[in-house]
């Protein structure tokens, strides 16, 4: 399967939680507090059964971070290598996506914005620059806005206007226009709203 690019809100709907983060979709939610569908209304989300809910928490996980479902497994699997626990590893490997870093620091209104900043090369990574949404940053690396895009409005209305603070893992700098990872994110660091165990029972199957 592709990288998702269809209706939203209906995702979001479905997964009882607003996955990108926009306006629509929180509209949506509180319009339309059911799954999607002829039969959405009828349906209970409290007699879901044990694969639902895991199956559902893997795709939050995974339309959040917007990663396809072959892309999503690997990881799983890297992780499960690791010595540790496996569903905290694979938060840690998501959040050190660099589409994902740009997003936390307040560069990028949502993930997907922030994945093309990234792929358009806006960004550089301890001074080169990198197009690869997917490159996992680590512990000591410095990010930063390349020179022009530093004066795009929509970049400066996000760190303007939406005022979103890097997390305790990462370092603002420069007016915010720096981030270097000053360390490893932990779990409770991370406020995605995912019950990662329920993901690692579905693959452990």
């Amino acid at each position: 399967m592709s990288r998702y690019i269809g209706p939203k809100a209906r995702v979001s709907r479905r997964l009882g939680t607003n996955i990108w983060g926009t306006r629509g979709e929180t509209i949506a939610l509180d319009r339309r507090p059911y799954p999607p569908g002829e039969h959405g209304r009828t349906r209970r989300r409290g007699n879901a059964s044990e694969y639902l809910l895991q199956l559902q928490e893997k795709q939050k996980a995974r339309f959040s971070y917007g990663l396809t479902e072959r892309q999503f497994r690997n990881l799983y699997e890297e992780a499960s290598r690791k010595s540790g626990v496996t569903g905290e590893i694979m938060l840690r490997y998501l959040e050190l996506r660099l589409d994902n870093v740009v997003y936390r620091s307040g560069w990028a209104a949502t993930r997907p914005q922030a994945r093309q900043f990234v792929s358009h090369g806006h960004l550089n990574v301890n001074g080169r620059r990198v197009t690869i949404p997917s490159y996992r940053v680590r512990k000591g690396d410095v990010i930063e806005l390349r020179t022009k895009t530093q004066d795009f409005i929509v970049v400066r209305h996000n760190i303007d206007v939406l005022d979103r603070h890097a997390p305790a893992w990462l370092e603002s700098a420069d007016g915010g226009m720096k981030i270097t990872v000053r360390e490893l994110p932990l779990r409770e660091q991370i406020d995605v709203p995912v019950r990662e165990q329920l993901i690692v029972e579905l693959y452990s199957k």
